[in-house]
């Protein structure tokens, strides 16, 4: 079982500050409660008990709307980091924590799907890295592309394309993944990032798997205004139901 998660929230609010009110983008409501109390509902349902934040744009409004994290049954740690380290940076920011499988979460997308055979996808391959990802084709989504990729007939991923379109590559990256200690270890210091660095490097070893969701299981992206009135919608058509 998976117990310890890194839940990324250190971003600016730049590209949907239009309709934010200079929130930062983990805490904008969502049927009444913020994506990221919504992801500390999903993590503590599926059985993660230590969670760490980081923090950067407002990071006072972030820790005194999650506290110590028991309104949720978590515990709940920060990091505040004075110059933004990006998404792999924060993972190699706190590398001494990562002694067993670590479940690294987008604080900005809604997300929810089985955990559990995520996990278990994970651990049979005995990948590095494994990596959840949803099918634009088949779940509801908010047009919002991260990193495309390809799996093979095996489901181990042979091409990532970041930022740019590729031929072949039919699902996209959910921004949740199960690493191992040795990720954190090939990981140089200052700013990483996932998308543009660490994976695709894992995907030229041939250790980063690709998990595809459940047909229930939804991750909707909410950087911009267009994506996050997508989500308002397909939320009250009923193609996204919240828990």
């Amino acid at each position: 079982m998976i117990t310890r998660a890194l839940v990324l929230a250190a971003g600016k609010s730049t590209r949907i500050s239009s309709i934010s009110n200079g929130l930062p983008k983990p805490l904008l409501p969502v049927g009444g409660r913020s994506i990221v109390a919504r992801s500390m509902d999903w993590l503590a349902e599926s059985g993660v008990s230590d969670v760490w934040v980081n923090l950067h744009y407002r990071p006072d409004d972030i820790r005194d709307a999650l506290g110590d994290g028991s309104q949720f049954g978590l515990k709940i740690s920060y990091v505040v980091e004075p110059q933004i380290l990006g998404t792999a940076g924060a993972f190699k920011n706190l590398e001494s924590r990562w002694t067993d499988t670590t479940l690294v979460v987008y604080g900005d997308n809604l997300m929810r799907f089985d955990l559990a055979a995520f996990e278990t996808n994970h651990r049979a391959s005995k990948a590095a890295a494994t990596v959840a990802l949803f099918d634009p084709s088949a779940h509801a989504n908010t047009k919002i592309a991260g990193g495309l990729v390809a799996l093979d007939d095996r489901g181990w991923v042979r091409s990532w394309a970041e930022g740019k379109a590729s031929p072949g590559a039919r699902y996209v990256n959910a921004g949740a993944y199960l690493l191992e200690p040795s990720v954190s270890q090939s990981i140089g210091s200052g700013y990483r990032d996932f998308g543009a660095e660490v994976l695709p490097a894992q995907t030229a070893r041939g250790t980063l798997r690709g998990h595809v969701l459940e047909p229930s299981g939804y991750c909707l992206g909410l950087d911009t205004p267009e994506s996050y009135h997508i989500a308002e919608e397909l939320i009250s058509r009923g193609q996204v139901v919240l828990q």
